[in-house]
């Protein structure tokens, strides 16, 4: 099982810096999108472009290559930064995010980027995407994992339960599912418009093996997914308790940045701030 060396941790945890601040850039010359889900989830886009998953930014076709699906495709913004910083393209496109013609369209389209695995929309779909393509693999004898990045608020779909009896039918074992937990969806609390809890039993009575875990703290994150991919005969499920808006102060927990882009000031406030964390982070503080 890998472990992070304190220099390896602190390069992801500037790589997440990273991609915060190009989802910030981004959102501002959009002037649309999701912010808070697409903050909250840099740590472990981070932790799975640039240390979990088998890819290569040059061949983004790689037979063998690890699947990453986005099933809540409005976070969009955050799979874009992790792709851009990894070397999938330039930075600066990022600037394009929703314009007309763009690659970088505001849910994933599979057609216009390479690298993508699928084109989200409808939440509750990407698990049984994923599920079937991993039962694929299975009956291919191809060692390829597939991840699956979900909302805690899209378990609120039916195909996403039917998807859950399936792989825990078939014993994919080369199924992870990532949750983020943060409690929020856009008209409030998950647990106030329709209540998961007790969320991690349910994946247990689907035959799934769970993982729980801080969001926010690359090391726990990695090594959960290290001990999933450990586990045989069951589908995995890390879920990841986040907060939305992770590393912009005055849009942490608040679910009315769910779907909306920060203005010219509060752009220039989130920069700020991520610009002091970088300052710690390099300093390891």
């Amino acid at each position: 099982m890998d472990s992070l060396s304190p220099e390896a941790l602190r390069d992801l945890e500037l790589h997440a810096n990273d991609v915060r601040v190009g989802i910030i850039r981004s959102l501002l010359a959009a002037g649309s999108g999701h912010a808070g889900g697409s903050l909250d989830m840099a740590d472990i886009f981070t932790a799975l472009y640039f240390h979990l998953m088998r890819h290569d930014p040059t061949n983004p076709e790689l037979p063998d290559r690890d699947r990453l699906l986005l099933s809540c495709g409005h976070i969009a913004p955050v799979r874009y930064a992790a792709m851009a910083c990894a070397g999938y393209f330039p930075v600066e496109e990022l600037l394009t995010l929703r314009h007309f013609g763009t690659r970088l369209q505001g849910h994933p389209e599979r057609v216009s980027l390479p690298g993508l695995e699928t084109t989200s929309g409808p939440l509750g779909e990407g698990l049984a995407q994923g599920t079937g393509m991993a039962l694929g693999a299975k009956m291919d004898g191809s060692d390829w994992r597939v991840y699956v990045v979900t909302s805690d608020g899209e378990h609120q779909c039916g195909l996403h339960w039917e998807a859950m009896m399936t792989a825990g039918k078939f014993k994919l074992d080369n199924l992870t599912c990532i949750v983020d937990r943060n409690v929020i969806q856009i008209d409030g609390s998950t647990e106030d418009v329709m209540p998961l809890e007790p969320f991690a039993d349910k994946y247990r009575a689907f035959n799934w093996e769970v993982f729980e875990c801080d969001g926010h703290d690359i090391a726990a994150f990695v090594d959960a997914v290290e001990k999933a991919k450990q586990v045989k005969g069951k589908p995995q499920v890390v879920i990841a308790h986040t907060v939305m808006g992770k590393g912009v102060s005055f849009m942490e927990g608040d679910y009315l940045w769910h779907g909306k882009p920060p203005k010219k000031d509060e752009a220039e406030q989130a920069l700020r701030e991520l610009s002091e964390a970088r300052e710690l982070i390099g300093a390891g503080r």
